[in-house]
């Protein structure tokens, strides 16, 4: 009997589990599995707080609907009827002391209109000239691979990029934009760009395919927290948890996944679903670390904070804010949860999320504070940005201090070095999750699907890590 271990409970992990257990159920296949998780829970990054009348997740708060439409696990695992949708509002950017409205028709604040962009409020007449240089200027020597931060400076201008797009941008992407390249961010930019001689005006025609006003997210009626509970209800005896590997080696053709209670697992086929950080030591390999060590993390901490003050305190049609300026607020983004995700205040009282993330200067100044420090600086964030001066009634704060992956523009290219390298030194292990592939739960679903399914297609050819003649082994 061969034998599957899953390393990291993640939603990565639990998603390759999820698929293993699907093939070896449809099949009868003779196979182990195992999930060994370092903690005393799964989920990693997605953990819901529930307290009183507030639903607060530590981590994600939502899946993009659109990269779920062909999978079929929330269907499988019976979460249909628990599904629910963002409510739909405007965003706004914090600048000057002033909310500003995001123009409609913005996808990651790129305008995808004319109209659009002679709206915006947050740039000078000046700035919307210089952006028209994208519908006469052809693209003759950007690629994919290049930062897409030069790519939009140089059709749209800097004044746009800085003051519209990059506080959205980044946001999302969790890094400066001149360190991230066009294919790991907007690879669709260039497409555009050639086939409509615009990215305005490509954005402008494919507007639908982001739908724009539309319901884009989904979570669950009780937090995404019901996710990890389906999956962990499934797993039965298959789960090791406040288990730490300590490190793997192979051994006539198998692995040696040996654990910190001096416990060892035999193993033919392992998937390793942690981050980079925890996997460099584990394999211990000279050419792993040198490719592991190019890879980047930021930090975020994540505060909610919620009022005994009705939601309808906030903007009407709005559901959050971005900071644009770098030495107004502390906070790089707010998010007024209790109005984007009605589920999370059952008494329709206020929540707030604020993210602090280390690409924001005045991040060094806060990152030590104690939690109580950390949530006066909130609440003056609150009041500055917000002019809500209640005292909280709840609050949940999280430190995800270097966890945060960047995929800067070097990342493509270690990422393929690090999988040659597996293939050669460790065949039939595979890396995967956020540090590679994909910081979204949806990506980081498909990825583990997709990683069960290439060991699910090495078992069905009958390959096996012993008939790897290059590999090593070692005891």
């Amino acid at each position: 009997m061969k034998t599957i271990v899953v390393i990291g409970g993640g939603i990565t992990g639990l998603s390759a589990m999820h698929e293993f257990r699907k093939w070896r159920e449809a099949t009868g296949a003779a196979v182990r599995l195992l999930l060994i998780e370092a903690s005393v829970q799964i989920g990693g990054k997605i953990q819901t707080v529930r307290h009183q009348q507030f639903v607060m997740e530590t981590g994600a708060d939502s899946i993009v609907a659109r990269k779920m439409n062909d999978m079929d696990v929330i269907a499988e695992l019976g979460l249909e009827d628990d599904v629910v949708y963002n409510t739909t509002g405007r965003s706004f950017i914090y600048a000057a002391g002033h909310l500003k409205p995001i123009p409609d028709d913005a996808v990651f604040g790129i305008p995808a209109s004319m109209e659009s962009l002679a709206k915006s409020t947050l740039v000078s007449a000046e700035g919307k000239v210089a952006a028209l240089k994208d519908l006469y200027t052809k693209n003759e020597t950007f690629t994919k691979d290049d930062s897409v931060g030069a790519f939009l400076e140089y059709f749209l201008g800097s004044e746009l990029v800085e003051k519209q797009i990059a506080p959205v941008l980044s946001g999302v992407y969790s890094g400066n934009l001149n360190e991230l390249t066009i294919a790991s961010t907007l690879p669709f930019l260039i497409d555009y760009k050639e086939q409509y001689g615009s990215i305005i005006k490509g954005l402008e025609a494919n507007k639908q395919k982001f739908r724009i006003g539309e319901k884009k997210f989904f979570s669950l009626k009780n937090g995404l927290g019901s996710l990890i509970d389906a999956f962990q209800a499934s797993l039965t005896k298959e789960l090791l948890l406040n288990t730490k590997v300590r490190r793997i080696n192979k051994n006539n053709g198998r692995y040696r996944v040996h654990l910190d209670n001096q416990d060892m697992i035999e193993a033919d086929y392992v998937v390793l679903s942690i981050p980079h950080t925890a996997a460099e030591p584990i394999l211990d390999d000279p050419r792993l670390t040198e490719q592991f060590s190019g890879l980047k993390s930021n930090s975020l901490i994540s505060v909610y904070v919620g009022f005994d003050v009705p939601d309808s305190v906030l903007p009407a049609d709005g559901t959050g804010f971005i900071t644009a300026t770098t030495d107004e607020l502390f906070c790089s983004a707010c998010t007024w949860t209790s109005r984007k995700w009605e589920h999370t205040s059952k008494s329709g009282n206020l929540l707030v999320r604020l993210f602090y993330k280390s690409s924001h200067p005045s991040y060094a100044s806060i990152k030590n504070l104690d939690h109580d420090d950390l949530l006066k600086v909130a609440l003056s964030d609150i009041e500055k940005g917000l002019g809500i001066t209640a005292e909280p009634v709840v609050n949940e704060i999280t430190d995800w201090s270097g966890q945060m992956p960047i995929y800067s523009i070097t990342h493509p290219k270690i990422v393929y070095a690090l999988e040659s390298i597996m293939a050669d030194v460790f065949p039939g292990m595979i890396l995967a999750g956020c540090s590679y592939y994909g910081v979204g739960i949806s990506d980081c679903m498909k990825n583990g699907a997709d990683s069960a399914r290439k060991i699910i297609d090495l078992l069905k050819d009958g390959y096996s890590p012993t008939s790897k003649q290059g590999a090593s082994d070692n005891s």
